[in-house]
């Protein structure tokens, strides 16, 4: 942030202290992408212009407040693309090759062999198909599977994913999937998405992976679909509520692995994240387009 600090001021404030930082403020960049703290702040905001986050979601910024202000907001769209790819392929290779279960006959210093699947030919489906949806299907199509992108609208010829299918035909797609990937942002459209009657659909060796928004899927339908092996299998990295509390039934659900809303962190991100900023506000500054203009009706960038 030394190349902002050298042409602005910048005010630092945690959420206790934000409504006395904002008045007079002409953007205002949002760190910690759950915090709840903007729209209690927001009257405070006099003079606010631009409003940046770190992060691909912007669902905690949907607020009517800002959604029906002429406010831009921009995220943080593209760091953790190639990131989340890899983990998702990561755990899609748990899964198919049952580390877990090697992990555990080792703890246990016991030898046996098995046969492991094969991802090669396995269809996956993308639900999502914005920059992170796209470097999935991107990364899990070299690897050799059948990738099938779900938007918001079909269309066809689509230059990473081939066709894309309407998000109002999931449940006619998930019989075929052995693979389903959450990628999508949270909406009023794909609050709830995965419930009961979507995990009835999927075929029981199917596995289900989420790196969207906790609330996409209903987690008490996961667990009851894991529980009476509807599905085969399911990894979280995002969750209703988070930090996912110590006494949660999720800890404890069989063939359920969770993970700590980490799956676009690597070493050097929070540099990454504050270098995306600072080329924004040179932009800013110059009276140039923005990088990654969420559209606020929508809920993210148009156009990804």
């Amino acid at each position: 942030m030394g190349a902002v600090e050298a042409i602005a001021e910048v005010r630092y404030a945690g959420p206790a202290d934000l409504s006395q930082a904002l008045p007079g403020a002409d953007v205002l960049f949002v760190w910690d992408f759950l915090s709840t703290a903007v729209p209690q702040a927001w009257r405070h905001a006099d003079r606010l212009r631009w409003v940046h986050v770190a992060a691909a979601g912007v669902d905690p910024l949907m607020f009517p407040e800002l959604v029906g202000s002429t406010v831009l907001l921009t995220n943080s769209r593209g760091v953790f693309d190639r990131p989340i790819a890899e983990y998702v392929l990561g755990l899609i290779l748990l899964f198919a090759k049952d580390l877990r279960g090697t992990f555990e006959l080792q703890r246990q210093r016991t030898w046996r062999h098995r046969e492991t699947e094969r991802i090669g030919g396995r269809t996956a489906l993308v639900v999502g198909v914005g920059s992170i949806g796209r470097e999935i299907g991107r990364l899990l199509s070299a690897a050799g599977m059948t990738v099938i992108g779900v938007g918001r609208t079909a269309r066809s010829g689509d230059p990473d994913l081939g066709e894309v299918k309407a998000s109002s035909d999931l449940l006619s797609l998930l019989p075929n999937a052995d693979y389903v990937i959450v990628a999508a942002p949270l909406t009023e459209e794909s609050r709830g998405m995965f419930d009961a009657a979507a995990f009835g659909r999927m075929k029981p060796s199917a596995r289900l992976i989420n790196i969207g928004r906790g609330p996409i899927v209903v987690e008490q339908d996961l667990a009851q679909a894991l529980q009476q092996k509807r599905i085969a299998g399911a990894a979280l990295d995002v969750f209703s509520e988070e930090p996912l509390p110590h006494d949660h039934p999720l800890w404890a659900v069989p063939n359920l692995l969770v993970s700590p809303h980490m799956s676009g962190d690597f070493g050097g991100w929070m540099d990454a994240l504050v270098e995306l900023f600072v080329e924004n506000f040179g932009r800013w500054l110059a009276g140039e387009m923005l990088l990654n203009i969420v559209d606020k009706k929508l809920g993210y960038v148009r156009g990804s």
